[in-house]
């Protein structure tokens, strides 16, 4: 039997992605690692992670459609020997949907935190006039990715 979801409406054409997102991120323990989500002035935001025991090298970001996924993979001294172990050696991911109108500007990684830059690179209110035109007389339409 199919699902039913708000995004199956008719209404709302092509937004499939944003379904396997939603999907994708209400199956993702939230609670680690701690982050922040700032304002910094009009346009522009600041994640930052609190990664303390992580080396950059072990810390990858990547945009996948909008997507802003943020792995990290701790591993132990294996020649340490512990007599009490409270800070465990874990690994991490973290996902953030974006807007089409966030862009990500750098990260930056010091003291243990890990600052994710972006900036809102255009109003999410533009209005975009579309100009009607003669119909052109093909039985296929393609159209090119840009």
């Amino acid at each position: 039997m199919d699902r039913l979801s708000f995004f199956s409406s008719p209404l709302f054409l092509g937004f499939d992605h944003f379904e396997r997102l939603v999907d994708t991120l209400s199956k993702i323990d939230d609670s680690y690692p701690p982050y922040n989500i700032e304002q910094i002035g009009d346009h522009g935001f600041r994640i930052t992670l609190a990664l303390a025991g992580f080396r950059k090298e072990s810390i990858s970001i990547v945009m996948d459609n909008n997507q802003l996924i943020i792995k990290g993979k701790q591993e132990a001294d294996p020649n340490a020997v512990y007599l009490h172990r409270g800070i465990a050696s874990r690994q991490f991911m973290k996902s953030f949907v974006l807007s089409d109108t966030i862009e990500v500007i750098n990260a930056e990684f010091e003291n243990g935190l890990l600052h994710i830059n972006l900036q809102k690179v255009r109003n999410e209110n533009d209005v975009k006039k579309i100009e009607i035109s003669e119909p052109v007389h093909t039985t296929v339409l393609t159209m090119e990715k840009k």
